[in-house]
């Protein structure tokens, strides 16, 4: 497959536990609860918090870890400037450019760590507003989103560059709130071909259920491509 699919939520031992067992490596926005150890860290973009953000790096020592989104022209000393921090902690660097034609003043590596650019998938929670052939030519790390707008910018996106990540946690939203797991839009008759509610019959364990099969055809449908 090659690339690298991320659980990203946390605070759930069980959803943490259905998810390694499919096969997905761990992350979580930091600093929060979580069960096993963390492959990818990532922070709270709106309100970030320095100090706690790389305590909690200093402590899970994740292979992969976010800093401060380029929002502002600005502002690139300042998202270096976390890099440098943050490359302590981590093997790779996850940038995230937000500022139209910004991309080439940033670095390929930090303190010997190499820098991923991230792409977030655009939501309604927000998204990267560049064109993606900006992209071109570097490695990608792809942020959030439904499992299969993932599939399909990562599908555009290799055309120009390499995508080696993904994380997400829609899956475990939808199952949580309405017990809905996720198959490759081969749900006929479904309100969301993508996402059918799990038929009556689980009970309490409903969540967990649907959670596991998003796992398992997620992974799919990965390896399928």
């Amino acid at each position: 497959m090659g690339i690298e699919l991320i659980y990203c939520a946390g605070k759930n031992r069980a959803f943490e536990a259905t998810a390694l067992a499919a096969g997905f490596k761990l992350g979580a926005q930091v600093p929060c609860t979580t069960y096993h150890p963390l492959y990818f860290c990532d922070q709270n973009w709106k309100k970030p918090d320095r100090a706690a953000y790389m305590a909690a790096l200093a402590f899970h020592k994740p292979r992969m870890a976010t800093v401060l989104d380029w929002e502002q022209e600005d502002q690139l000393s300042e998202v270096l400037d976390w890099a440098e921090e943050v490359s302590q902690y981590c093997e790779r660097v996850l940038i995230i450019p937000k500022v139209i034609g910004g991309i080439d003043r940033i670095p390929r590596m930090v303190n010997g760590k190499s820098i991923v650019l991230a792409f977030s998938i655009p939501t309604k929670f927000g998204g990267t507003p560049l064109p993606m052939w900006e992209f071109a030519g570097w490695p990608i790390h792809l942020l959030g989103g439904s499992p299969h707008k993932q599939m399909h910018y990562a599908a555009h996106l290799n055309a120009i560059a390499d995508v080696i990540s993904v994380d997400g946690n829609m899956a475990n939203k939808l199952a949580s709130t309405r017990c809905q797991y996720w198959v490759n839009g081969t749900a006929i008759g479904q309100k969301d071909r993508y996402w059918p509610a799990l038929e009556p019959g689980f009970e309490g364990a409903a969540p967990l259920e649907a959670f596991r099969r998003s796992c398992q055809n997620i992974m799919a449908a990965w390896h399928s491509r």
